[in-house]
């Protein structure tokens, strides 16, 4: 077997746990999405083009919401600012690569496969290593668009009168279970969500979500500053 293709294989089988819980956000996506409006056409090219499903949660949300585009691209495009992190720690293993190579990893360099991948580049020093993220972001790809059109099947079947919008919230909710444990993230979840609530009546322009993630952002720091200084 082609040593390229066993890496590929491995990225594959490292990733598979991680996408237990990527198979009912996708379908929520899916069914939240003709809910509110959107079009299968739309929905399944935003899972095609975005592919960032936070980030495509929260578009859904703002723009239920009547956020202007500005604030949707915004908040989509600082929800995804975490991928810049993720190509900085990646560059110094592709560096070596052609261009076309790099566009293709760049695009699967999703969490759960560069969570993988990175602890794989950390213990192997394999020419080819990059394979293992192309097979584990190959991974989450299939898992997401599949998950996506089921999800949109399902949303044209489920009658209007449900109003399944409430699942958004809920959906976010989920995923802040963990981040309970420590009292410096309740603190700043507490806080953003208060400045979220307050300002979505009276911040301009639908601009809560950003607003609320700077103030929670400082409050962090500060609370982060204080503990070190403790120590």
């Amino acid at each position: 077997m082609n040593s390229n293709f066993k890496i590929f294989l491995k990225g594959i089988v490292d990733v598979s746990p991680l996408m237990i819980p990527v198979v009912p956000f996708g379908l929520i996506f899916g069914i939240l999405a003709i809910d509110i409006g959107f079009s299968p056409l739309a929905t399944m090219g935003m899972s095609l083009i975005i592919f960032g499903g936070a980030s495509q949660i929260v578009l859904l949300q703002l723009f239920s919401g009547g956020a202007s585009s500005l604030i949707i691209i915004s908040s989509v495009g600082a929800v995804n600012s975490r991928h810049l992190l993720y190509g900085a720690v990646v560059s110094e293993h592709v560096s070596d690569l052609k261009l076309i190579w790099k566009i293709i990893i760049s695009y699967f360099l999703i969490d759960q496969a560069f969570a993988r991948s990175n602890e794989y580049f950390k213990k192997n020093k394999d020419k080819n290593k990059y394979f293992h993220l192309i097979g584990g972001g190959a991974t989450c790809w299939v898992i997401w668009q599949s998950t996506t059109f089921l999800g949109i099947i399902l949303g044209a079947a489920i009658p209007e009168q449900l109003g399944l919008s409430f699942a958004v919230p809920l959906t976010f909710l989920a995923l802040l279970v963990n981040d309970f444990r420590k009292l410096i993230n309740v603190i700043v979840i507490i806080t953003s969500g208060l400045v979220a609530t307050l300002g979505y009546n009276y911040i301009p322009y639908k601009a809560y979500v950003i607003v609320a993630a700077l103030i929670g952002l400082f409050v962090a720091m500060i609370l982060t500053k204080m503990i070190k200084n403790n120590e």
